[in-house]
């Protein structure tokens, strides 16, 4: 494999930023998962999904490739974002951050496409976007022709599809890891070490435009008097353009800023965690602890970060190394059994 550094920038009016680590000649079968997840860095792969079905239409043209979509859509309703021109593209929130931009409309998917394509050539086209589809239920068949093989290297996650015109997704974190396939048009991915969120910005965590907390900078125009530490966020910065076929990965935790670049874009992804099906995701936990941590004194919120330190953020077997195994109870490392037993406690705390 040959690692490369491409040419990568981000919008002119934002800065110029690093580009992403990147892999050539990388074929599906032989995609380095313990790598990508030991390194925890993002990396493009190039062409890693050029001999799909959905990337050869996309190249013959748009309408190629809504016709490959239709031929795989059963015809179940889908929901999709729609918002008007002077969004821009860009589905966000009103001034005050107490309403989204857009509205969700529910229809069939041929009908997203008809308005896509009858935008096609606008200057500024009404936003359609049809966001984390899952292919295996929605679109049966089109994973046959379009797939990276991720359950041989035992991800068993289902792939989602977003389809739409040009649609700027605002930065934001998964909480787990990311597989994204450009399948048509580009588009371009800016992205953020976790340690960034100081310097993003980020919104409300309710509501939200796609499920996850957003930056508020707009990357397009930064309003850097309001937004200053935006200028040490960039600094961290790595961008790149993708291309119909290229795929990246992005680890967990990892803010990205993602612009569509085309009239019609489709690209298909998988998210997975790195531990077992029974351990939830932490933002629960978050939540738990904006409740009943983050208001208490200074001098109880410090004992409180030691006291995590040691039990949660610290070696996951020192809190319980000094005791013998029947002794350790939640100290012990947490499988299905003691998953649920934790569960079942704490609904019964929660619920007095």
């Amino acid at each position: 494999m040959n690692a490369l550094a491409g040419d990568a920038t981000m919008h002119a009016r934002a800065g110029a930023t690093q580009p992403i680590r990147e892999l050539h000649d990388v074929r599906a079968h032989a995609l380095p998962l313990d790598e990508l997840l030991e390194r925890n860095e993002p990396v493009v792969l190039r062409g890693i999904a050029r001999d799909w079905e959905l990337v050869r239409e996309g190249a013959r043209s748009m309408q190629a490739a809504m016709d490959c979509l239709r031929r795989r859509d059963n015809g179940q309703p889908v929901t999709y974002s729609w918002g008007p021109p002077e969004i821009r593209g860009r589905p966000f929130y009103n001034d005050e951050f107490t309403q989204l931009n857009f509205e969700v409309r529910r229809g069939a998917l041929s009908q997203a496409l008809d308005e896509i394509a009858a935008h096609a050539g606008d200057a500024s086209p009404p936003m359609v976007y049809v966001a984390s589809l899952l292919i295996d239920s929605r679109m049966p068949g089109l994973r046959a022709a379009n797939d990276l093989g991720l359950p041989a290297q035992g991800i068993d996650a289902p792939p989602s599809i977003w389809i739409g015109n040009r649609v700027t997704a605002s930065c934001h974190f998964d909480a787990m890891n990311n597989l994204a396939v450009c399948a048509v048009g580009r588009r371009r991915f800016t992205l953020f070490p976790p340690e960034q969120i100081h310097n993003l910005y980020p919104g409300p965590l309710d509501p939200t435009p796609g499920g996850q907390q957003v930056s508020v900078v707009d990357f397009d125009a930064p309003d850097f008097a309001r937004y200053p530490r935006f200028r040490d966020a960039l600094d961290a910065a790595r961008s790149a353009v993708l291309e119909p076929g290229d795929a990246i990965f992005m680890p967990s935790l990892w803010w990205h800023h993602v612009q569509a670049l085309d009239a019609f874009n489709v690209l298909v992804n998988t998210w997975w965690s790195s531990v077992p099906a029974h351990v939830p995701t932490p933002m629960h936990a978050l939540y738990h602890a904006i409740w009943t941590l983050r208001d208490r004194p200074e001098r109880e919120k410090q004992a409180w970060r030691e006291v995590f330190e040691y039990y949660v953020f610290g070696d996951a077997e020192r809190a319980g190394a000094h005791l013998p195994p029947p002794a350790r109870g939640v100290l012990a490392p947490v499988d299905e059994l003691l998953a649920r037993q934790l569960r079942a406690m704490l609904i019964a705390k929660l619920n007095r």
